[in-house]
């Protein structure tokens, strides 16, 4: 059999013959052919799900560093601002008639028992913090199970 190409009308002969006939009912996949289908599938919707997640949480992690950040200057200006504040306080004493350095050594006495009781309420706080129980518990039965070795 051959055929004439339509640039230059010449034959060019077929290595092979092929002919064509309807199949008017489809193959039907086999059941490893599915599986591998489905397979397939699954891994492909499942890396587009961690890809979107991924995208949506690194959207997410910028906005809150972002806000972060903000709330960290706003505690450094207000840091700053507390040394104003003392200032302030103890130029109010000198102007109620107190000595200058005993307006700012009053100011310096109640930081200091201002900081001693906030370490008084911290110690209390820690001595309350008990120990994991249940967790020291499960670590143990954990450990004999393992010590006994296989069970046959």
């Amino acid at each position: 059999m051959t055929t004439t190409t339509p640039t230059t009308g010449r034959p060019v002969p077929l290595s092979k013959t092929t002919q064509w006939s309807a199949d008017p009912v489809p193959a039907e996949p086999s059941i490893g052919e599915l599986v591998q289908a489905a397979s397939t599938h699954f891994s492909t919707l499942l890396r587009g799900e961690i890809e979107l997640a991924k995208t949506e949480v690194t959207a997410s992690a910028k906005k809150g560093i972002k806000g972060a950040v903000f709330f960290g200057a706003a505690a450094v200006v207000a840091l700053f601002s507390l040394v104003f504040l003392l200032i302030s306080l103890a130029e109010g004493l000198v102007a109620l008639g107190v000595w200058r350095w005993l307006a700012y050594l009053i100011v310096w006495f109640m930081l200091i028992v201002i900081a001693g009781v906030s370490v008084f309420i911290g110690m209390r706080a820690v001595k309350k913090v008990s120990k994991p129980e249940r967790t020291i518990e499960t670590i143990k039965d954990s450990k004999q199970l393992l010590q006994r070795g296989p069970v046959y």
